[in-house]
């Protein structure tokens, strides 16, 4: 099921991109749901998609040793309609960093980001708006990250 451009250009992480790429990328989103508790993705896992959230809410968390089982995770952030989810898909070695649990019921459009990596090799202008804009969640999220360790000494 392909989605509109209109749709995309509503989407803040796409607010400002040209037409033409929002018709390339409007021809590779699929909406998708999740269910309350559900995980989206783990820590480790290969890093092959991302989400525009659109409505719900996500926790971004930290399980740190996977094999201490007993260990809560560590909430590094809540993110919500709006948001990415997922920025792994776009540097190597492309496995997810965090895990990613619907806390709510969730709403989002996906993308195959391996398929779009492709596509950025191809067209410049696309992988130059893509860098430039996921490269700001990262910033954002790191910082996210840095707050919630001085939180906690």
């Amino acid at each position: 099921m392909e989605m509109d451009a209109t749709t995309l250009a509503s989407q803040p992480f796409l607010r400002g991109l040209p037409d033409r790429l929002l018709k390339l990328l409007a021809a590779e989103a699929m909406p998708v749901e999740f269910k309350a508790g559900e995980n989206i993705f783990k820590s480790g896992g290969p890093a092959n998609r991302f989400y525009l959230l659109t409505s719900g809410e996500v926790a971004l968390e930290s399980s740190g040793d996977q094999r201490d089982d007993e260990r809560k995770p560590v909430l590094i952030e809540t993110i919500g309609a709006g948001d990415v989810l997922g920025w792994s898909w776009l540097f190597p070695p492309y496995y997810w960093l965090f895990d990613a649990r619907a806390v709510t019921p969730v709403r989002a459009i996906f993308f195959y980001g391996s398929r779009l990596r492709e596509q950025c090799e191809t067209d410049h202008e696309l992988g130059y708006e893509l860098m430039k804009r996921t490269s700001e969640i990262v910033i954002g999220r790191l910082q996210s990250t840095r707050r919630r360790l001085l939180e906690q000494y």
